[in-house]
């Protein structure tokens, strides 16, 4: 059976090497390993995310979804210093690796990495960002949403990243059908960033 990065696979961990990234203007240094997404460097997807967006000014509770050895979340959190960030993602070793780059980083005390059933479902969120799982299939990319926008504090917004042939337009479509008004306000590369804002 063929290992992916959304699940904890048996070879995880082993190889482990190190990456580097510019992310905001900062400078960082990741330790990745087998089992994990991305781990030869940042992917083309997060890499478009990043740079269509700013981190959130005034932040103080933030969450990324499927945080893999924490890019994404780690800087949130060191350019947000007011925010604790809530690292999630279902891959184990992705995780121990996430709380080993916050360390590196210096943010361990704010970002906190977590099994999504490990995260409190009563936590309101300023923001969610995520370059979600996509290829686990589009119901269970639904079911992820469904269960992660309504933890959005009121006036909350989720940013993400799709591959156009992977079906951004239509996940738009269908999140705009959920209730949540979503916008397109990044495309490169084959990638959409989309903004999904909090119902009601």
């Amino acid at each position: 059976m063929t290992d992916h990065y959304f699940t904890n696979s048996p070879n995880a961990g082993r190889n482990r090497q190190t990456t580097t990234a510019t992310i905001w203007g900062t400078d960082y240094r990741f330790i990745t390993a087998s089992g994990v997404f991305a781990r030869s460097g940042l992917d083309i997807a997060t890499q478009v995310l990043l740079r269509a967006l700013e981190p959130p000014s005034g932040a103080r509770r933030l969450c990324d979804v499927g945080c893999g050895y924490g890019p994404i979340a780690i800087a949130l959190a060191d350019h947000c210093p007011d925010a604790v960030v809530d690292a999630v993602d279902v891959n184990d070793t992705a995780l121990g690796l996430c709380g080993e780059n916050a360390a590196l980083a210096g943010v361990a005390d704010r970002v906190v990495p977590l099994r999504p059933e490990q995260t409190d479902p009563d936590v309101r969120y300023d923001e969610i960002w995520s370059n979600p799982p996509i290829r686990i299939g589009k119901q269970p990319l639904h079911e992820l949403l469904l269960l992660w926008l309504p933890r959005l504090r009121p006036g909350g917004v989720m940013r993400m990243v799709v591959g156009k042939n992977l079906g951004a337009d239509t996940l738009q479509a269908w999140l705009t059908g959920q209730g949540y008004r979503c916008e397109r306000v990044a495309s490169a590369k084959g990638f959409r960033v989309l903004v999904a804002h909090a119902a009601g």
